[in-house]
């Protein structure tokens, strides 16, 4: 062979090997994950006006156990970045939210449709900014410390989630789907009278007992965080001490069982479900623990290995109202003797006044996230079971997680039944949220639709042909 030829071979081969090496790193780059987890205590220092129950008539008490905001950072092969945060509050809104994802976006670098601020909605954390802020008789002193709240809360926020990022490390993801049986549909039975129709076999009205799971270990195998999520109102307790209700009671019993391990949880459509009965610590305790247990049931079984990269699409669309009041009717609010009637009403007539008219609709967040096989769907607001059941129902129970109270806790939502019928969750909480009126009878569609665009980027489900 003469000196050209072999020349020419060597070259030649060093290109295939320098190729195939680059498509193994290429490969290896795709499938790797690196994850972080980071948490910080969020139990206010002083007494403060709790958030969830309009009757309550005085500040804080102490605390059960501690609230936190904990952080999973999520970085896929291909180097993009996610951040799920969980938080032991009742909510926040919209302003707020949007604060802190915009942080996070200049100073993590996570982009908006990556990052999920997920409110547990325990009824025994602080009120926290403008959520619900016009059902409690708050005096000036007690504004303040919302306010302030408010302002630390966000920097804890972004600073766990700027540890979590200086954590990143390599790490596999694995999830599942277990049961448990507490959550009731408290719009088709009365509380008192829930142990015995039960007993009965005679409980009624649907429900959604999956519980998602996702794991997180690290490159030793250990774990690193554990997310869960059950469709369930935090209302066991009404009292006087902060607490994580359940879903509190529930992160510890996962720790436990988990050494290392960062337990989070990410509520669920639990709008129209409660936890019965209710009302002491050692129910809440105990449905904690069934939380846990269903959660270690499932990490005893083998896991759906997710390798491929997060897809995520974020949006947020008009979500129209009814009818509007007039503004004789504002007037006549606004005397009312039940301060959420006349907190609302006066609000809305400062809308009328400064604006010159209402708004029709609200700017409402829908999020999605494709992780291998599952479909992880995060809506705001308190949303009603029926809005789990029919997206799982069409996009694959199987490989579908629905999450709420994610990004904007900003009202109930109704599914179309629920508005028709009306009572609390259709009508009547929307005094509570300050919002104008009842949603229109296009609410559930709306949602859905955008459910469905958002399925589609992600490649969740197919793009229609034209």
């Amino acid at each position: 062979m003469d000196r050209l030829r072999f020349r020419r071979l060597v070259v030649a081969t060093a290109l295939i090997v320098s190729v195939c090496l680059l498509g193994q790193r290429s490969v290896a780059r795709a499938e790797g994950w690196r994850a972080g987890a980071a948490k910080a205590a969020i139990t206010p220092k002083q007494p403060m006006w709790m958030a969830g129950y309009g009757g309550r008539t005085k500040p804080s008490e102490g605390a059960i156990h501690d609230l936190w905001a904990k952080v999973l950072i999520l970085e896929d092969g291909e180097g993009r970045k996610a951040a799920l945060v969980t938080l032991d509050l009742c909510g926040i809104g919209r302003d707020l939210s949007l604060k802190i994802r915009d942080r996070l976006k200049t100073e993590v670098g996570i982009d908006r449709d990556r990052a999920v601020l997920a409110c547990s909605h325990t009824h025994s954390g602080p009120v926290v900014g403008d959520n619900l802020i016009g059902m409690y008789p708050l005096d000036d002193t007690q504004r303040q410390l919302v306010s302030k709240y408010a302002d630390f809360l966000a920097d804890a926020i972004v600073e766990t989630a700027a540890k979590a990022h200086r954590q990143l490390a390599p790490a596999t993801l694995g999830w599942g789907t277990g049961r448990a049986d507490f959550a009731v549909n408290r719009r088709t039975n009365q509380e008192p009278r829930v142990p015995v129709l039960r007993e009965q076999l005679a409980l009624q009205g649907p429900v959604d007992h999956d519980v998602p799971v996702l794991q997180v270990q690290g490159s030793d195998h250990k774990p690193l965080a554990v997310v869960c999520g059950y469709a369930c109102h935090c209302t066991v307790l009404s009292g006087y001490e902060f607490c994580g209700d359940y879903a509190g009671f529930a992160q510890l019993a996962i720790e436990k069982n988990n050494p290392g391990a960062q337990a989070m949880f990410v509520a669920g459509c639990g709008g129209d479900q409660n936890p019965l009965p209710r009302r002491t610590v050692e129910l809440a305790k105990n449905y904690g623990d069934q939380l846990g247990e269903a959660v270690q049931r499932v990490l005893g079984t083998p896991l759906q290995s997710i390798t491929t990269p997060l897809k995520a699409d974020y949006t947020e669309i008009d979500l129209e109202f009814g009818t509007l009041p007039t503004r004789a009717q504002l007037d006549k609010d606004a005397q009312s003797t039940t301060l959420a009637i006349a907190n609302r009403a006066k609000s809305l007539i400062k809308t009328l006044e400064t604006k010159g008219s209402l708004p029709t609709s609200y700017p409402y967040p829908v999020q999605v996230w494709r992780l291998g096989d599952l479909n992880w769907v995060f809506l705001g607001g308190e949303v009603v079971v029926d809005y789990s059941l029919r997206i799982k129902r069409n996009l694959g129970s199987s490989h579908t997680w629905v999450s709420a109270y994610s990004n904007d806790v900003c009202a109930y939502i109704p599914s179309l039944r629920v508005l028709r019928e009306g009572g609390y969750e259709g009508a009547t909480s929307m005094v509570y949220y300050g919002r104008p009126t009842v949603w229109s009878e296009k609410v559930e569609e709306q949602i859905i639709d955008a459910v469905r665009r958002a399925a589609i980027a992600v490649d969740a489900i197919r793009k229609p042909k034209d």
